[in-house]
């Protein structure tokens, strides 16, 4: 089963990823690791991503779907994978398409974990963090005995600059935008499944599984 987990930040993607991969046996594959795992190993891809990195600049598509096609190649992948920040615009999509197409493979669900932006700003402002011991508590999942202190010690609490919710919407808002093409990608597909993540993590995931197994 190849599934593409979607679902802005916030949004629980994390948590329902884990789950996922143990439920169906099948490797999470994150951009991040793919990348590192590429340039460690020394592809000659890899090395070329790197050199792009080493300089700040974004990797190529090529070299980005050139690496992605090394991983998806690998034998842990034979029963399916879980693909998780990839692809992340239309023109990755359509090159991630051709390239399973080559290996005689497809998508078969793209899962959207769909939250309202006003939620997903109370969950990632709600971290306070303590100056003292660095405790971290969360106004909604861990809220301190006592608002603003910490109840180790009792610091006073601070908010990091990019908990904050200026800086959080103005984030969430960039990945509305670059994300919503590569929604109307799928969707025209006919793979985009859409799950309320507001509900309690274990209803998310069995409507996930549920989908998944349909």
């Amino acid at each position: 089963m190849n599934i593409i987990l979607m679902g802005l930040p916030g949004a629980g993607k994390g948590t329902q990823a884990e789950r996922i991969v143990k439920e169906f046996g099948i490797p999470h594959i994150s951009t991040g690791d793919m990348f590192r795992a590429a340039v460690k190993n020394e592809t000659p891809l890899g090395l070329e991503a790197k050199s792009y990195m080493d300089k700040g600049l974004l990797v190529p598509d090529e070299i980005v779907i050139g690496i992605v096609r090394e991983r998806l190649a690998m034998d842990d992948c034979a029963k399916g994978f879980l693909l998780d920040g990839f692809p992340r615009t239309v023109p990755q999509a359509e090159a991630l398409t051709a390239t399973l197409k080559e290996l005689g493979r497809e998508i078969d669900h793209v899962i959207n974990i769909n939250v309202r932006r006003e939620l997903l700003i109370e969950r990632l402002t709600g971290r306070w963090i303590c100056p003292i011991c660095g405790a971290s508590y969360h106004t909604l999942f861990n809220p301190p005995k006592e608002a603003g202190v910490c109840d180790k010690d009792g610091g006073k609490l601070f908010q990091r600059d990019d908990d904050k919710p200026e800086v959080v919407a103005q984030r969430l808002d960039v990945n509305i935008a670059q994300t919503q093409p590569l929604i109307d990608y799928y969707v025209e597909q006919g793979l985009l499944r859409n799950i309320n993540g507001e509900q309690d993590i274990q209803v998310v995931f069995a409507e996930i599984t549920s989908v998944l197994r349909g």
